[in-house]
């Protein structure tokens, strides 16, 4: 920043320096110019005597001194009558004498050390140096130069105003940085200071602490930042904890079954004369137990694919209606025992182009947890419309019902309403979590309406893609 702000104060100073040394070399070449056509015939015309009075004359009104040189640079006339038969070897002059110019115009420090030119303000004025600038005009006959009009004067005043303005200025930059590096510091403190602890935050998060959250501050972007770190911090909590819970509920899951198993087991090794029937009835329970094992592994490995992206969905034409009228009637039996109605409602035959398999588990899933879930006597309706380009399939029961605050976590993976009735009725709390993700994975919806003690309906909307 500082860099920047010297290179625009030089800049101006440049700028501001261009234009008083402009100012002044236009007012001393026109000057010079005009008393160089005013004796330029007189000179060619042998007229000297006429000459020494019109360049003191001139020298006095522009506060200078006026000089002629002839074609080799010697002064032939000098307006304070001190350099005549001298010859000056000044850039002014040479470049005209040798180098064919018609006029040139320069500053030089006379005390110093040479020829200085504006430039020459950044360094450190010294009021003991004698500033003089030189205006050098042509004089011409016919296309031929054969003399040079010379003019000099102070500018000891303009080197002043120069110097003056060159402190000013530099002595203003130099508050305008410092005033602009105090804010920048505070606005940066002020804008850090949220990144900071932002930054800290993230540091913990990386260290697996998941419930750190920052203060929701400052600016729009800042604000947004926060907030937007925020409910990632939050769905990462939550997500760390249902990881936890559903290893916790994995492990409860599979142990339940093997522990079963294992005192079964025992009982017929540490009973060897036991009755027969009561062996088989041992041996029947362990293979109960087998087989629900076998659905806990089934159905994580099933979540496992679908969380891997592994599970690929394999599309043919089919029915749904038919679908859900084959599935009515491998759960007949179920309905039957427990003196439940099973009815179907199908008002089209919503050929999808999907994958039959998945979309089979679905209806079964859903019809069977009806049925598992509605008490004896009860009632479930299925039913299947065709709205617009979807097909809606929709389960209701008269059972007892879903807890409202337990319906935002339905479809949650071994997440159970009423855990010691689901495993009595062999229950994992993986069936809707399956439905929900085979459900998505068509780019369909599933939503839950229920109201304890009067049934619960669920309805699953599914693009019908026809092929």
């Amino acid at each position: 920043m500082g860099v920047s702000y010297f290179a625009v104060a030089t800049s101006l100073i440049g700028l501001v320096g261009d234009y008083l040394f402009d100012d002044r070399m236009l007012k001393d070449r026109t000057a010079t110019d005009k008393v160089a056509a005013e004796i330029s015939h007189l000179y060619t015309s042998g007229q000297a005597d006429k000459l020494q009075p019109i360049l003191e004359s001139h020298g006095g009104d522009m506060n200078g001194r006026l000089m002629l040189l002839d074609e080799t640079g010697k002064v032939q006339l000098d307006s304070f009558s001190q350099l005549n038969g001298s010859r000056l070897e000044l850039p002014e002059v040479i470049s005209i004498l040798s180098m064919g110019k018609t006029a040139d115009y320069g500053v030089h420090e006379l005390t110093g050390d040479g020829q200085r030119t504006w430039l020459d303000y950044l360094k450190p004025y010294n009021p003991n140096s004698e500033w003089v600038s030189y205006c050098s005009s042509a004089l011409t006959k016919n296309g031929v130069i054969y003399g040079v009009l010379l003019y000099s004067a102070p500018v000891e005043d303009m080197m002043q105003r120069l110097s003056s303005l060159q402190s000013r200025m530099i002595l203003y930059f130099l508050l305008a940085a410092v005033a602009a590096m105090v804010i920048a510091l505070f606005f940066s403190r002020v804008l850090t200071k949220p990144l900071a602890t932002l930054t800290r935050s993230i540091q913990r998060m990386g260290r697996g602490d998941f419930s750190v959250r920052v203060p929701v501050k400052g600016s729009s972007e800042i604000r947004r930042l926060s907030e937007t770190f925020n409910t990632m911090s939050e769905k990462l909590e939550m997500l760390d904890t249902s990881r936890n819970q559903f290893v916790s509920n994995a492990s409860h899951e599979l142990k339940t079954p093997l522990a079963t198993m294992k005192i079964l087991l025992e009982g017929i090794i540490y009973q060897p004369e036991m009755d027969a029937e009561l062996r088989t009835e041992f041996l029947t329970d362990i293979n109960r137990e087998i087989d629900r094992l076998n659905s806990i592994i089934s159905d994580l490995l099933t979540l496992v694919s679908v969380d891997s992206k592994a599970m690929r969905l394999k599309r043919t034409t089919f029915s749904l209606a038919q679908v859900i009228t084959d599935t009515a009637r491998l759960l007949q039996p179920v309905a039957e025992r427990n003196h439940q109605e099973l009815k179907l409602v199908i008002n089209d035959k919503c050929e999808m182009y999907a994958d039959c398999a998945k979309l089979t588990q679905v209806c079964y899933n859903l019809m069977e947890n009806a049925l598992k879930y509605t008490q004896e006597g009860g009632s479930i309706r299925v039913r299947l419309i065709r709205s617009g380009r979807d097909a809606v399939f929709t389960v209701s029961d008269n059972g007892p019902g879903i807890p409202k605050e337990d319906q935002a976590h339905i479809f949650d993976r071994f997440y159970r309403v009423d855990k010691a009735r689901s495993r009595d009725t062999g229950g994992t709390g993986l069936g809707l979590s399956i439905v929900h993700q085979m459900v998505l994975m068509h780019g369909g919806s599933i939503s839950v309406e229920s109201e304890e003690g009067a049934g619960s309906t669920f309805t699953v909307e599914l693009p019908i893609h026809q092929g």
